[in-house]
């Protein structure tokens, strides 16, 4: 599975250039964050050009991983609401031509997969 696999959380909208700051080393010269989500202590950032997970590792967090998708390799993605007996919703997004998606994303609350999952079609879709 992907790199939030297993991970539940409510995912809550994050000051995009609060964000850009954070991420300065990462973003390439005039790439700007257009909207940015913190699911934990993880970070899902929507820029002009691709998507970024950002996935804080161990107990203090220093150690950190980025996983970059440019929206072209992107070519499909699902939404799972949650149901009377699975409590979470999943947003899985698939790259290229690959049979398995590339990430899993689980979050305890419909509204946040729905939102971000309109984020991702609108980035995709341009």
């Amino acid at each position: 599975m992907g790199l939030f696999s297993g991970l539940i959380g409510n995912a809550s909208q994050k000051d995009a250039t609060k964000v850009e700051r954070q991420l300065e080393d990462i973003l390439i010269e005039g790439e700007q964050v257009e909207l940015a989500f913190v699911l934990i202590r993880d970070l899902i950032v929507f820029t002009e050009k691709r998507l970024i997970l950002v996935d804080k590792q161990g107990v203090t967090g220093k150690k950190t991983s980025y996983k970059s998708f440019p929206y072209r390799s992107i070519s499909r993605f699902s939404v799972e609401t949650s149901g009377h007996f699975d409590l979470d919703a999943e947003l899985k997004i698939w790259v290229s031509s690959a049979s398995e998606p590339a990430e899993v994303l689980q979050f305890n609350s419909d509204n946040n997969v729905v939102e971000i999952q309109q984020a991702l079609a609108a980035a995709v879709l341009k």
